[in-house]
């Protein structure tokens, strides 16, 4: 819906001239960070004169300057000395740069801001730093006016406060309001790629909850839309959409590279929107002289529908890059960085964020699930995904973020959240009890095979002796398989704190196995049975026996995995191929004193 909204108060004849003003004025400051920006590229130049020039190309494009001249001043930067640099066209660059800060103040002082007289009186303050003569300018000069921190005021902190104020102002003098974006000098046909673009914000607007941010800014001036929105308090942390004919241009910067990347990534299922690879920059006084990183993003399109959509994929993914790296940082409590990032990719993904989980304490929400649930299981001090496994642990850890915005969207209390996600643990841990089981199963069906093949090599034993002699082999590697699996099951049984109940199966599996492999080594070197003598018979009755209970394991072990989830009939089925196993284990018994008996 598109809502006229009146002016406050008519401010003369002025205000006639006050949106192209304030526009001229973001365009100004556009220039500013530019130059800044080829000033301490100039610096850099100089001291490395091996390295590739920055290519400001683009960015002078857009900022409306001429990129010759960029390029002529970074190409010609050499050293003087330690503490200076030459670069030609310096002293037009920072005389250019003043009246881009001019321009900045005198809007607005034509909107009648308080502040006006205050940024003029710093601007003056400062106006020795832009005075040089010639092509020579000091090393420290140029950190004086690109640095953004400190204690002393500088140029590009000035530039920095000018940017914000005029952005309230543009706000407070919008022409009218689309769907909650504060817009000047639409046309007709701007008006549906701002509602596309309100669309996606508002789609995810509430997983935001109670932080702030997301506010929108569209103008339009001449043949540009410009598109703004207030997705952080970083100065390197900026999106800006432009709309010229049939093309969208996405320009992102970052100070978390893996962030940029991670914002890419949103963008997957969306093939028309083509991106640049990210570039490393550190200039301009951004992020207090660390590096930020550049992506920008092209969509080309005469289809009014497809320039739609995309811009609601991108006002849709705005949100989930709030707290981004506060959440990144907290999930590493838990797991590897890797693995954080694939956390969040998810979230986003099924449009429930990560702000709910930070809302809900964060990492302190896992904490004292854990301390509620599995005090006893997992050690003090011992990482969520060395517990439980990295899958397992991605996979709560991403319900964990599920959990919370769906309970704080619904307006559930907190305890319900906490009794939500100490639900989802338990019945984590409970399952890992049946995994293991699961690879006793495996185990079982190890010492089946091998039980099986000594039947088979017993009945053929009057044929070639290189078929038993194989057998051995093969079953050699069998039990060097079954001595991994018996490893990583023991290793498992540790990590969910249930040693005591499963390494008893395991271990008793593992003995089985290894007395199977070395009857298949007795068998390969024993000599043929004499005629009448039914050795081989009663060793024959002890594999079918070793066969059957393999079976009676497998249906055990398999059964009792089951049983969590609740159903009688699993627990009969363990409890019958128990009392299965118990029988042939006592017929064992007596096939294994009549064939020594027999021996003797």
């Amino acid at each position: 819906m598109i809502a006229k909204i009146a002016v406050v108060a008519h401010l003369g004849e002025e205000a006639l001239l006050l949106p192209r003003r304030i526009h001229d004025a973001l365009a100004a400051n556009d220039r500013a960070k530019l130059r800044m920006t080829a000033l301490q590229a100039a610096v850099r130049r100089a001291r490395d004169p091996v390295e590739t020039p920055v290519d400001l190309t683009e960015e002078a494009r857009a900022a409306g300057l001429d990129p010759r001249g960029l390029a002529d001043l970074l190409a010609g930067a050499t050293a003087l000395g330690s503490d200076a640099v030459s670069a030609p066209g310096v002293a037009t660059l920072l005389e250019d740069l003043g009246r881009d800060v001019d321009v900045m103040i005198d809007a607005l002082a034509a909107g009648r801001v308080e502040e006006a007289e205050a940024f003029r009186d710093r601007r003056r303050d400062l106006a020795p730093s832009l005075g040089v003569d010639g092509d020579a300018i000091a090393v420290e000069r140029v950190r004086a006016i690109t640095a953004a921190g400190g204690e002393a005021d500088g140029l590009h902190r000035l530039v920095m406060d000018l940017h914000k104020r005029l952005n309230r102002l543009a706000a407070e003098h919008a022409e009218e309001e689309v769907d909650g974006a504060r817009c000047s000098g639409l046309t007709p046909a701007d008006r549906p790629l701002v509602a596309a673009f309100m669309r996606g914000v508002n789609t995810t607007r509430r997983l935001k909850f109670d932080h702030p941010g997301l506010d929108t800014t569209v103008a339009r001036f001449g043949d540009r839309l410009s598109i703004q929105n207030d997705i952080g308090t970083t100065d390197a942390h900026v999106l800006c959409v432009t709309v010229r004919s049939a093309e969208i241009t996405l320009t992102y910067t970052d100070v978390h590279r893996v962030r940029a990347a991670f914002f890419v990534s949103l963008f997957d299922p969306l093939p028309e929107l083509v991106w640049s690879k990210p570039s490393e920059r550190r200039v301009a006084g951004l992020a207090e002289g660390e590096a930020f990183h550049l992506v920008t993003a092209t969509l080309a399109s005469d289809d009014e529908r497809v320039r739609a959509r995309g811009l609601e994929a991108i006002g849709a993914a705005l949100v989930f890059l709030i707290d981004w790296n506060k959440a990144r940082k907290q999930l590493q409590r838990f797991v590897g960085k890797c693995e954080a990032v694939e956390i969040l990719r998810r979230a986003a993904e099924r449009r429930f964020g990560h702000r709910a989980f930070l809302e809900m304490g964060g990492a302190g929400l896992v904490e004292g699930a854990v301390q509620r649930v599995a005090a006893g299981r997992i050690g003090y001090g011992v990482r969520l995904d060395r517990a439980l496994g990295a899958r397992v642990a991605v996979d709560f850890l991403g319900q964990v973020l599920r959990i919370a915005a769906e309970s704080l969207l619904a307006g559930r209390s907190d305890r319900l959240v906490r009794d939500g996600v100490d639900a989802d643990l338990a019945g984590r841990l409970e399952r890992s009890g049946s995994s293991l089981l699961q690879g006793v199963v495996a185990q079982a069906g190890l010492a089946h095979a091998l039980a099986a093949g000594l039947a088979e090599a017993i009945a053929g034993r009057g044929g070639a002796d290189r078929d038993v002699a194989a057998f051995a082999t093969t079953a050699k590697r069998i039990e060097e398989k079954a001595d991994r699996l018996a490893l990583d099951l023991r290793l498992g049984a540790e990590r969910f704190g249930l040693a005591a109940e499963v390494e008893p199966l395991i271990d008793a599996m593992e003995e089985s196995i290894d007395a199977l492999e070395e009857a298949a080594f007795y068998l390969s070197v024993l000599p043929p049975a004499e005629p009448g003598d039914r050795g081989d018979e009663r060793l024959a009755g002890l594999a079918t026996a070793a066969v059957r209970a393999a079976e009676a394991a497998t249906r055990m072990a398999d059964a009792a995995s089951c049983v969590p989830e609740g159903h009688r009939a699993d627990v009969e089925d363990a409890l019958a191929a128990l009392g299965d196993l118990v029988a042939i284990e006592h017929e064992a018994d007596d096939l294994e004193r009549a064939a020594i008996a027999a021996a003797l």
